[in-house]
């Protein structure tokens, strides 16, 4: 038996390749069967523990002339540290190692042709490709991008590899209880071979050399990754400077999600024939849309460049206005939150009086630039950096393509190429360096931008609306704007989870060919949900932890969403919409979900119209109107204290969504969501205090403040009721009027104040020539309306009662059925009389606390009105003489039992205005002052 030899430093694992058998417990390796070629079958960790696979594998598996082959299908020769195979007649394949203080095991394959034709190599993958592991190879035909990632028992999923690495093969799976495995093969080098992007062809005697890594991990599959890509950095570089990441002046570009790359030729920057700028009317627009653009680039060389003798620097001199006019835009932009970019053409052999990086600085001083295009680049280096730090601080160098790991110490963003015209659903560059701000390149003359918009956002960055090529910007497109709109609204105010380093790719969920990642900032969770089946989704999605004092939203749908416990788990439900089966394998299929899990830092209740907010923690409050977007109306609060707004008050009529969300730095902490939904009635009333009464006058009786429950119904079913039965309200103590208000009362106002309404339309009908009849002093007054009402209370330094203390002052805490007890008894009330009488004429039918003629002499207007999105009511209670009794339809007169509500529906003073209709008064007290003998 072979055995593949470690040594063990600490916790990590170290390579030491012999043919020796573990003498003692420093010693781990790989243990090899004892059939023919490299197969293993378990490893020996630290203190000589043996971990057995759960079934026998090859060291590596590989495809030789697109023919699978692997490290079990031939014989091997152990040489020392070597190990060699001879694959039909022709392919030699040695494997051997090199000591090494590296974590991990590390080894080399090389692959040799000793035949007389040319050959091709591809898909090396460690431990081979296997259905019960991942792993990652090529698959499919010759293609720009083809590397995809194996699941066991899903769909496999097109991934992006660093731009070095398109051929690198990688696999993991368990090995028992928490602990697995994780290994990388890398293509290294090549002598006579022709190395191409995923294989190589090796002519007779040509060599291509795989380096092989492997190492332990715990944990999810995904942390397999993690170790490879973000620790390792795929091998491609052992220590990484991150000082570039840090400084502070650079930062910016980390907050960015949009790009607009102009050509200066383009009519939306300038029109030749009318000589008139139209950048301004540019930005104005894409403000409007976006928010801001979050960088502007303008490139004004290819493919111009070499027409004459000018350089590229000279012809940023040339632009209309020279570089004095692109500054005054800079600034211009600056002041919207827009940064500027400006282009530089490695390629151009006309540096003129001065070098390239001097040439740069200089118009990057002249223009004030904010960074620089490198074109045909995917690095830049400490050179062009410094060149641009010699002007001022702060100035990005953005790469034409994907920086590989190596050089990402020298540069901080970079893009998604569009010759990639079907981004891969995954990018494992997000993966190596979290903090590396990627955009995806939509060029829009090109072909539809939904799909790349879609990924992009999946995948937690940004996108580069490039306008280059002409065309394309139709209908179609400005449905895409939208989307991109909506997407890059999301990405900013979560930026703090979009960094994150501990970022979760493709969790599970319980549907294929839909992918969800996990990003977490803090308490704050995010998932970014990308569904490529064209049938949509609506249903439970994926599994969740459960959190005290969290909930989760939908931050694209902005809808609250319930965490669904199904067999003690709880799954998350998504919804994502479908899209036409043609659109499948084009720019216009896929559809997003945005998922949020937060702490509960915003508590609102909305009750009718009114919505009541208490905030935990800091920041400000942002009301929307509607769904979340830079087009939707919204208020913006900073407050401490628990607080009180009337959705009217904000946003004037309307019916619909709002949404509230805490923001803190431009990020988002928490939302929360209420559905405003007209007809069902809210109440929109205030209680405005009264002067305390200082004790207790004649007129009036005390109802002492308690807590109070109550229960009402209405025979009315057309238009929705007030929801206040059976609701506890707190009430204070508070005096209300013996009696209603007599037409007396009411004359010695109309005298004192002079009170006149601007609507004199039935107002006081019953009376005669200015004054009630005679007789009639101590008659309800009617035929007032709202507005009459409240300028008499206003006066009299009292207010209505709410429903709750006309039905407390009525009712007492018995519940009981009529102010004086359960049953009926006709003499003890105005019974269906047909004609008002006053309001001290049933000295028997007063209530718990003295109050007389709560029913059946007139209805009585209390302070309670509603709107229901369409109408205006007043709540009126107690009944009132008059008893129509031929049709069902009628609204019910006569007495009316405290079990029973009735409202009034408003339309104008002079309709209001009623001979049936009412009130009395009630007035606050101040328990600490008040006189009860009084």
């Amino acid at each position: 038996m072979n055995i593949f030899r470690i040594k063990t430093l600490t916790l990590t694992v170290l390579i030491l390749l012999c043919v020796e058998t573990v003498t003692s417990q420093e010693l781990t390796g790989l243990r090899f069967a004892k059939a023919n070629g490299i197969t293993a079958e378990s490893i020996i960790a630290a203190d000589s523990i043996v971990m057995p696979f759960s079934k026998n594998r090859p060291l590596f598996s590989f495809l030789f002339n697109n023919i699978k082959f692997t490290s079990s299908d031939a014989g091997a020769v152990v040489t020392g540290k070597t190990y060699t195979q001879i694959f039909k007649n022709q392919l030699h394949v040695t494997f051997g190692y090199e000591n090494s203080a590296k974590a991990g095991i590390e080894g080399t394959i090389i692959f040799e042709n000793r035949g007389s034709d040319t050959i091709e190599i591809s898909n090396v993958v460690p431990f081979g490709e296997d259905a019960g592991s991942v792993f990652i190879t090529g698959k499919g035909p010759d293609d720009l991008v083809r590397a995809w990632l194996f699941r066991p028992g899903l769909r496999e999923v097109r991934v992006i590899l660093p731009d070095n690495a398109w051929e690198l093969g990688y696999s993991s799976f368990n090995l028992r209880n928490d602990t697995s495995v994780c290994s990388l093969t890398r293509r290294h080098k090549s002598e006579g071979g022709i190395v191409r992007r995923y294989e190589t062809a090796l002519p007779p005697e040509a060599k291509v050399t795989y380096s092989f890594h492997s190492d332990f991990y715990k944990g999810e599959w995904q942390n397999g990754l993690r170790l490879m890509f973000r620790d390792r950095y795929i091998y491609d570089i052992e220590n990484f400077n991150n000082s570039l990441y840090e400084r502070e002046d650079l930062a910016w570009i980390k907050k960015c999600y949009l790009i607009i790359l102009q050509m200066a030729w383009d009519r939306e920057y300038y029109d030749r024939f009318t000589g008139k700028f139209t950048y301004p009317d540019f930005l104005k627009n894409s403000i409007d849309l976006f928010g801001k653009i979050d960088v502007f680039g303008i490139w004004p060389t290819w493919p111009r460049l070499g027409l004459d003798q000018r350089n590229q620097w000279e012809m940023y001199r040339d632009l209309p206005g020279g570089t004095s006019q692109l500054r005054s835009f800079n600034r211009m932009s600056r002041q919207e939150g827009t940064k500027v970019f400006i282009a530089y053409n490695p390629w151009d052999d006309n540096p003129g009086n001065d070098t390239h990086l001097q040439g740069m600085a200089q118009v990057i001083a002249e223009t004030e630039a904010d960074g620089v295009i490198l074109d045909t680049r995917g690095n830049s280096g400490p050179e062009i950096q410094n060149a641009a730090d010699s002007v001022r601080k702060g100035i990005i160098m953005y790469s034409e393509g994907m920086a590989i790991p190596s050089d990402m110490p020298g540069i901080i963003s970079g893009r998604v190429h569009n010759a990639i015209y079907l981004s891969p659903e995954l990018n494992l560059n997000k993966l190596i360096k979290p903090d590396f701000s990627i955009f995806r390149v939509c060029d829009i003359g090109e072909a539809p931008i939904h799909r790349e918009t879609a990924i992009a956002f999946f995948n937690g960055y940004g996108t580069e609306l490039n306008m280059f090529r002409p065309g394309g910007r139709d209908e179609k497109y400005r449905e895409d704007l939208d989307f991109l709109s909506a997407t890059t609204f999301i990405l900013r105010q979560n930026n703090d989870a979009f960094l994150d380093r501990e970022w979760t790719p493709l969790i599970e969920t319980t549907l294929d060919n839909v992918y969800v990642n996990r990003w977490k900032s803090g308490d704050k969770t995010i998932f970014t949900v990308l569904n490529m089946r064209h049938e949509g989704i609506n249903g439970k999605l994926f599994e969740v932890e459960k959190h005290a004092g969290k909930h989760y939203v939908s931050l694209w749908n902005h809808e609250n969403l319930q965490a669904a416990a199904e067999y003690g788990h709880p799954y998350i439900h998504s919804n994502c919409e479908a899209w036409p089966l043609d659109f499948s394998g084009t720019r216009l299929e896929g559809s997003v979900e945005c998922i949020a899990e937060f702490p509960v830092l915003i508590k609102s209740i909305l009750k009718g119209d009114s919505l009541n907010i208490s905030k935990t923690e800091t920041g400000k409050l942002i009301i929307w109107k509607g769904n979340p977007s830079y087009k939707t109306l919204f208020k913006e609060f900073s407050f401490k204290n628990d607080t009180t707004l009337s959705i009217k008050d904000l946003f004037g009529y309307y019916e619909g969504k709002i949404v509230l969300q805490l923001v803190e730095n431009d990020l988002l902490k928490d939302e929360s969501i209420h559905l405003l939904q007209g007809g069902k009635p809210w109440l929109i009333s205030k209680v405005s205090g009264t002067i305390p009464a200082n004790g207790l006058p004649d007129d009036m009786v005390l109802v002492p403040g308690t807590t109070f429950n109550f229960n009402v119904t209405s025979d009315e079913k057309f238009i929705p009721y007030p929801e206040v039965s059976d609701i506890t309200f707190k009430l204070d103590s508070f005096l209300i009027d013996r009696y209603p208000v007599t037409n007396a009362q009411y004359y010695d106002f109309m005298l004192k104040s002079r009170y006149w309404p601007a609507d004199t339309s039935g107002f006081l009908r019953h009376w005669h020539a200015g004054t009630f009849r005679q007789g009639q002093d101590k008659y309800p007054v009617v035929y007032v309306s709202y507005e009459d009402i409240m300028a008499y209370v206003k006066w009299s330094h009292k207010r209505l009662p709410t429903e709750a203390e006309w039905q407390l002052a009525a009712q007492g805490q018995d519940k009981r059925i009529w102010p004086w007890g359960n049953e009926f008894h006709g003499t003890f009330c105005n019974n269906s009389f047909n004609r008002p009488t006053p309001v001290d004429a049933f000295s028997r039918g007063g209530s718990p606390y003295g109050a007389m003629d709560m029913v059946g002499n007139v209805w009585q207007m209390t302070n309670d009105t509603y709107f229901n999105g369409s109408n205006y009511f007043v709540v009126i209670r107690g009944g009132s003489y008059y008893k129509p009794g031929s049709s069902y339809w009628y609204l019910k007169g006569g007495p009316q039992s405290l079990d029973k509500t009735q409202i009034l529906l408003m339309v104008s003073p002079g309709f209001d205005r009623s001979p049936t209709v009412g009130f009395r008064c009630v007035k606050d007290i101040d328990s600490r002052t008040f006189n009860y003998k009084k």
